[in-house]
């Protein structure tokens, strides 16, 4: 029995397998995908409360580097350049599936993720790709003969469904986030395998954990959300971002704090502004001026009641009517609310966090085509590559993008 010949092998039926195979299909490729788990899209299908952030009109295709943290953030400038959010709103809209915009240009499906699922393995179908799952990968090989009679090279892929030969592999296993819906590192050996560098990989998006006598007076604010600046880094390196926090009982959590975890170095501080836009030391001069009140009530009409009265109970100079506060205690109380400084131990890991920082090292691919530099016909996308962005749609869109960049290089059969 011969062995089954494909023009690519995809390996991960995630956002970015689905989407490159799909394209790869519509262009007349012979296309096998590949997953080891039962169902595809378990990401798409848990994202955004089920109903999935699928991109973000904010993300400017003409510096869309802005929006994505790695060792060369310039890398996913051409495939997002080419592979635009319109582009896919406007398959989505195709496809008739209703959506809504949040803040800050999020996009989501109405009814749900599964909406989208459908859409993909609806353009899996019209490329007529052929779809193995569940099913294992055992091993992968690369042979300079190849039952192409016009190709140099070929793969051989060994199955759990017995072995496949493919001119072109494409790996899109994603990270090490959530490995409770099946996340590998499949995708990182593959990459050791062929000799290609690997950057240190972290979980990426993830609330952010304290010493637990250090956070206990915070733990009691625990559920307590709030918008913030939050920042890290020093200089040119800080970076900052205007969300909302939210309290946990082990640490820090929300919009906020999944965004700056991105960029927090293990080890440094970051620092909060828990009350953006009020001028604290002119609020609290104009109350002790006009005012008998506890200085955690008039506190509290600034910021939340419940962190007005964690922060006052913090020293006996703000347990007081603020008519009987220094200035240099109520101006101390500003400093301390306006400038939190506080060093995190750790972060949830990667069963909380919802991307992998780190990753096949973009200078071994072709910002063109995802292809190896050195390694003809063997591709990354997705996750799986040091790319990653910004909470609220943008790794959806690299998912997209790398996959549509990839799709549009593969070569047919000859």
């Amino acid at each position: 029995m011969s062995t089954p010949c494909f023009d690519a092998v995809i390996v991960g039926a995630g956002a970015a397998g689905l989407f490159c195979a799909a394209q790869a299909g519509q262009r007349g490729l012979k296309v096998l995908l590949l997953d080891h788990a039962e169902k595809v899209a378990e990401k798409i299908r848990i994202s955004g409360g089920g109903r999935c952030n699928f991109t973000s009109r904010a993300l400017d295709p003409r510096a869309p580097q802005r929006h994505f943290v790695g060792s060369n953030p310039q890398f996913c400038r051409s495939a997002l350049a080419r592979y635009t959010p319109a582009a896919f709103i406007a398959l989505v809209q195709r496809h008739g599936i209703a959506f809504h915009e949040k803040h800050k240009g999020q996009l989501f499906c109405d009814r749900s993720s599964e909406d989208l699922i459908a859409m993909l393995l609806a353009e899996c179908a019209e490329g007529r790709v052929e779809r193995w799952q569940p099913c294992g990968v055992k091993n992968i090989a690369f042979s300079a003969s190849s039952a192409y009679q016009t190709s140099a090279s070929s793969y051989q892929i060994d199955t759990d469904r017995g072995r496949v030969e493919a001119r072109s592999l494409v790996i899109a296993t994603g990270g090490l986030s959530i490995p409770k819906i099946g996340a590998t590192d499949f995708g990182y050996r593959l990459a050791q395998q062929f000799g290609l560098p690997l950057l240190e990989r972290r979980p990426g998006l993830v609330p952010l954990t304290f010493d637990g006598e250090a956070w206990a007076p915070y733990a009691q604010l625990a559920g307590l959300a709030l918008p913030v600046e939050i920042s890290t880094g020093a200089r040119k390196e800080r970076m900052a971002f205007h969300e909302d926090l939210l309290f946990t009982h082990r640490g820090l959590s929300g919009p906020a704090v999944l965004q700056i975890s991105s960029y927090w170095q293990p080890g440094t501080p970051i620092a909060i502004d828990l009350a953006p836009g009020v001028q604290l030391p002119a609020a609290l001069a104009q109350a002790k001026a006009r005012s008998k009140k506890r200085i955690a009530n008039e506190l509290a009409t600034l910021v939340p009641g419940r962190l007005a009265d964690a922060w006052a109970g913090q020293s006996p100079e703000w347990q007081r009517p603020i008519n009987d506060a220094s200035d240099k205690a109520l101006a101390r109380l500003a400093e301390r609310l306006a400038h939190w400084e506080i060093t995190p131990t750790g972060t949830e890991g990667y069963k909380k966090a919802e991307v992998t920082l780190g990753g096949v090292d973009t200078r071994a691919l072709s910002q063109q085509t995802m292809e190896c530099k050195a390694q003809p016909g063997l591709y990354f996308i997705g996750e799986v590559v040091d790319v990653t962005g910004w909470l609220g749609g943008y790794n959806f869109q690299w998912a997209w993008a790398s996959a549509h960049a990839c799709a549009q290089a593969l070569p047919m059969q000859a």
